[in-house]
């Protein structure tokens, strides 16, 4: 069976993370660190929104896609610099999305959509972009904030645990407090929404 336009898209953003050549490792394995990010934000989306639509589903994978190819670097390491790249980094994964979606035969209305989604225009206004921030919230509390606690202070990751926090919905913060925490993490959790 021919596989479906959805499918081709899903693949052909896997295709792309694929070649990030950051390893990132996990359960004993290496992987090309952007594809595993990509699959982590599609099967938490499903976890939290099993109705999601095609494009939020889209947008889902493809929220880090190709991010290797503008390093943090490149910006000011300050906070101006830090905000300048994420939006710089939000375009690029927009457009590379946006090519793949009129590659498969998506109309213009579909990729605007998935790509204000990516751009998570409207977070807190739009049940579709909250949602992804939703997900990317708990992708980060769920597989990357205990290696994230290692290496900063307490006082350094309440802070980043409460601008989390502030980016969630309530249905966020009931999902995000479902989650298996080390009993430190669950301290500092608690104590940065307290």
């Amino acid at each position: 069976m021919k596989p479906t336009r959805f499918e081709t898209a899903i693949a052909l953003i896997d295709k792309k993370n694929s070649e990030d050549p950051n390893v990132y490792h996990a359960c004993g394995l290496d992987f090309p660190k952007e594809l595993l990010y990509s699959q982590r934000m599609s099967q938490k989306l499903l976890q939290f929104k099993p109705d999601a639509s095609r494009a939020l589903q889209i947008a889902a994978r493809a929220q880090h896609i190709c991010r290797w190819k503008i390093a943090r670097d490149e910006y000011p390491m300050d906070r101006v610099g830090y905000l300048k790249w994420r939006e710089t980094l939000k375009k690029m994964h927009a457009e590379i999305t946006a090519d793949i979606l009129k590659e498969v035969g998506y109309d213009d209305e579909f990729i605007e959509r998935v790509s204000f989604l990516i751009n998570k225009k409207l977070i807190k206004k739009n049940e579709e972009s909250q949602t992804i921030e939703d997900v990317i919230c708990l992708v980060f509390l769920d597989y990357y904030f205990e290696e994230f606690a290692e290496k900063h202070d307490d006082a350094k990751v309440i802070d980043i645990l409460q601008k989390t926090w502030v980016k969630m919905s309530e249905e966020g913060h009931a999902e995000a407090l479902k989650l298996k925490f080390s009993d430190k993490s669950l301290a500092l959790v608690k104590q940065a929404i307290s």
